[in-house]
């Protein structure tokens, strides 16, 4: 693709870096088959190729963005999965996060809007501002018909989940038996509240496979849900935080890896190089934190799981995450890991296309997010699975959150998966199923 820079433009680090992601593009639009939004709304402008010619536009004619630039970016889901189709290797997701940036240093948001989107970036990456959010969403619950949509959605999210006061304390889990790796573990700000059951189960594993595991409290958010929300100040203030603690703690004894068991803070954690590589005091260890950061199925296959524990043959389908396939480009581990432990793993179709969930977007584009949800649960309902196993909290929330009865099975992480094949407790979500068959 042509572009039309000033130089002065390109002096800019994130201009430059815009036009060398523009100019990869060579109009093929092999993104638009593998694209979620495209495939529901038919609109070019709903589809990575159509978006990438509006962000050139704004960016190039360095103008504020429209209300047609807003609409059509906004519903981008940042699933990346364009960037797995792509033969040109075009990075969609550094670009895409620029043109949300310029939308909201341009773009004047009606005033709802703007108050949601502030509410959803103060609250959501706070656990303790989370957990007051989810007392009041319980509280308001009887009235919930009464609120706008948007309200509705976030409400309905909420109170899916109990409060739960059993977060993960910052401490160092020790090893069973010999030590042979030291690795941090990202706890996240939303899954410790929602469902803890999820970092103890990959405390116990890492544990039980010579892992002594290192939870700092310094260490907060990703800073993910700022970043794709374009409050660029309030993320990169987070990473930095998160750097200087990991780094700090590095210093003292080394680490063999960073561990997420979020994939969507996963994808955020390899990629703090790229977005502190303009900042002198954090650019080399942003860069050295990134190198460490991998997904507990990614860390797991590498250190090879010991001694299953033999289990009655369950058939588990396998939800891969956006942030996980395309994201991180993990697809094989989860899957092998599983099968070691002995369960029968199949597949969906259409495994490749977005539930619906993506960080904010089921309460910033609930309908859109319905609809990707319903195929979602369809076809993983056409395998007749006993389980469904995914790595992301954000995907079992948002399969899991609206009727329940719309789910053919329970949903669990799948490091819960394999911390009971090895020794572990039952999933909670599985506990209830397993009585009603005895």
């Amino acid at each position: 693709m042509q572009t039309s820079f000033t130089l002065a433009q390109l002096s800019d680090p994130n201009i430059a870096d815009a036009n060398d992601i523009l100019r990869a593009c060579v109009h093929c639009g092999f993104c638009t088959a593998t694209c979620p939004t495209y495939a529901l709304l038919g609109d070019e402008l709903d589809g990575p190729r159509g978006r990438i010619y509006l962000i050139k536009e704004m960016l190039e004619q360095d103008r504020p963005a429209s209300d047609t630039d807003v609409r059509h970016i906004d519903r981008c889901l940042s699933c990346l999965s364009c960037m797995t189709t792509c033969p040109s290797g075009v990075n969609y997701m550094h670009l895409v996060d620029h043109g949300r940036r310029h939308i909201e240093k341009t773009y004047r948001r009606p005033i709802f809007d703007r108050m949601l989107r502030s509410v959803l970036g103060w609250v959501l990456p706070d656990r303790q501002r989370l957990k007051w959010a989810q007392r009041a969403a319980s509280i308001i619950s009887p009235f919930t018909s009464l609120l706008p949509v948007t309200l509705r959605n976030m409400t309905r999210l909420a109170k899916k989940h109990k409060i739960n006061n059993k977060v993960v304390i910052p401490n160092d889990g020790n090893a069973a038996g010999a030590q042979k790796y030291r690795v941090a573990l990202l706890t996240g700000c939303v899954q410790d509240n929602l469902n803890p059951a999820i970092n103890q189960a990959t405390i116990r594993l890492l544990n039980r496979h010579g892992c002594d595991v290192v939870v700092l409290p310094e260490v907060g958010c990703c800073g993910s849900i700022n970043h794709h929300l374009g409050q660029e100040g309030q993320a990169l203030a987070t990473v930095r935080a998160n750097v200087e603690a990991w780094t700090n703690s590095n210093q003292e004894k080394l680490f063999d890896a960073i561990i997420s068991n979020i994939s969507g803070c996963g994808t955020m954690l390899k990629d703090y190089g790229f977005l502190l590589r303009s900042d002198p005091e954090y650019a080399e260890k942003a860069a050295h934190i990134s190198s460490l950061a991998c997904d507990i199925t990614e860390f797991m296959a590498r250190v090879g799981i010991r001694n299953p524990v033999p289990r009655p043959k369950r058939k588990v389908a396998y939800q891969s995450p956006c942030s996980m396939q395309h994201g991180q480009g993990i697809n094989d581990e989860p899957v092998s890991l599983l099968r070691d432990c002995g369960f029968d793993v199949v597949e969906p179709v259409g495994g490749h296309l977005c539930c619906g969930s993506a960080g904010t977007y089921n309460i910033l584009q609930s309908n859109i997010a319905d609809e990707l949800r319903a195929q979602k649960i369809a076809s993983l309902s056409a395998l007749s699975p006993d389980i469904i196993a995914s790595g992301n909290i954000g995907c079992m929330t948002q399969l899991n959150q609206i009727g329940e009865n719309d789910m053919p099975c329970p949903i669990v992480h799948t490091v819960e998966l394999l911390d009971w094949a090895t020794g572990g407790p039952v999933p909670t979500a599985l506990v209830d199923v397993m009585v009603a068959r005895l």
